[in-house]
Order: C-alpha cells, then sequence, then structure tokens
C-alpha cells in the first residue's frame, strides 16, 4: 500500500448510497455561522457524478430556486461536512453529464422517472385439507 492510499484510507465514508446522474437527492450538509452550527438540506437532481480515486469523488446537483433560476452546487463525496445523502429517486437519462439541462426550462427540462419493479408477494399454497 502506497503512502498515499495509507493516508487517504481513512477519510473514506462507508455510508455513500449508490448514486447515478439523474438521481433526485437531498444532501445534508453542516454549515457554520460564527460560533453556530447546523444542517442545511440541498435538493436537487445529480448532473455530474465523478467517482474518483481515493477520496477525490465529486458530484454536482441542480435545482430550480425561485424565478426559475437555476442554482448548482458540487460537493465532494467523502466530505466530513456532508451528514448524509438521501435518494428521493432514480429517472431515466441517457447521458453520463446533464449539461443539456441548463438550457431547458418549465415542464421540457422534466426528466422521466424511472418504474422500480416492487417486490412479488409470492404467497404459498395452503395445503388442501380435504385431501
Amino acid at each position: 500500500m502506497n503512502l498515499v492510499t495509507a493516508l487517504t484510507k481513512p477519510q473514506l465514508k462507508a455510508n455513500i448510497p449508490d448514486l447515478q446522474p439523474g438521481d433526485r437527492v437531498k444532501v445534508h450538509t453542516r454549515i457554520v455561522e460564527g460560533d453556530r452550527e447546523r444542517i442545511q438540506v440541498f435538493q436537487g437532481t445529480i448532473m455530474r457524478l465523478s467517482k474518483g480515486k481515493g477520496s477525490n469523488g465529486r458530484f454536482t446537483v441542480r435545482r430550480i430556486a425561485t424565478h426559475g433560476i437555476g442554482v448548482e452546487r458540487t460537493f465532494l463525496l467523502n466530505s466530513p461536512r456532508i451528514e448524509k445523502i438521501d435518494v428521493m429517486g432514480h429517472t431515466h437519462v441517457r447521458r453520463a453529464q446533464l449539461y443539456y439541462l441548463r438550457g431547458l426550462h418549465g415542464k421540457a427540462a422534466r426528466l422521466k422517472e424511472k418504474r422500480t419493479v416492487a417486490a412479488a408477494v409470492v404467497e404459498a399454497p395452503e395445503a388442501k385439507a380435504e385431501e
């Protein structure tokens, strides 16, 4: 194991969910304001995801703020400032980087939701008592 790997291994987080471009996520970030600390939630769609090597992974989340203004924020995957990442849903996209969303507004900027197959409930056949 080389020196860089040995130094970055303790910084890697184990509770990172499986993220893909097009996922709708809530990122809970720890913000320090003076002597106070609070949690800020940023909710949006993952536009770009770079797993990187070691602790270099990052992802960009885009949301539409008031008056149709798009806000993008880039987070480090293994940042100690990130409390948790909640995946709200998955959408069907055919690109690895969704920069084309920057030029779309309103209904055109919507992404189609992926259908997830629910676990089928299989009932055991009842033993026939009459036979």
